[in-house]
């Protein structure tokens, strides 16, 4: 398959049967999120970089300068904390690494946090980020993605739960050290490995949290 294009609909993979314990595969693709489905304007859209950056600023992409950077295809589960996976989903974007070469990290960076609209977050160490897969995803299975679906960008980060992966994207911010994201402070665990069932925060061990 062309990795600069969209996969047609008759030509996304299917599902994976092997499912992290715990975990139920449901058919479709239900919609969670926490509050409203943003309002979208093509106009007031950007997506920046920020916080420890190697250069020391910011960087900063319109829709249309995003829209330009190269495409990659990824196939994916979603994996919920409340023990459904739903399968077969090929996502279509810009991967992490393209980030992180257009607006590297300073080299004591560890961390970094996801931000979407209304103040949400997910925090990541900065491995999970710069992992394969990860992709700031644009189209889903063919086709751009709907606004429940967090147009017009989401992270998608396959080996976490899905919760690491925010709809409606607007920031990345490199952090040198870790803080909790906005369902990490609320309970849920702060790596979030669904292989491990790292689901809650009364399961993290030492080192698995920000230091106090």
């Amino acid at each position: 398959m062309d990795p600069h294009r969209p996969a047609g609909k008759d030509d996304h993979p299917g599902g994976n049967d092997e499912l992290p314990p715990g975990q139920r595969k449901v058919r479709g693709w239900p919609v969670s999120h926490y509050g409203p489905v943003p309002r979208f304007r093509a106009d007031r859209w950007s997506l920046k970089v920020f916080g420890a950056t190697a250069a020391g600023g910011e960087h900063t992409w319109t829709l249309e300068e995003f829209s330009a950077l190269p495409r990659a295809t990824v196939a994916a589960d979603l994996h919920c904390a409340s023990g459904t996976t739903s399968t077969g989903h090929e996502w279509f974007g810009v991967t992490a690494r393209t980030l992180l070469d257009l607006a590297p990290p300073a080299p004591h960076a560890t961390h970094v946090m996801a931000w979407a609209e209304y103040g949400y977050s997910a925090n990541l160490r900065l491995a999970d980020f710069t992992a394969d897969g990860t992709l700031l995803a644009t189209h889903h299975n063919g086709d751009q993605l709907t606004a429940e679906h967090g147009f017009p960008v989401r992270l998608v980060v396959p080996h976490l739960y899905s919760w690491k992966g925010p709809k409606w994207l607007r920031a990345i911010e490199y952090m040198t050290t870790d803080r909790r994201g906005f369902w990490e402070e609320r309970g849920h665990h702060n790596l979030a490995d669904p292989w491990k069932e790292q689901r809650y925060t009364h399961q993290e061990e030492d080192g698995d949290g920000p230091a106090v």
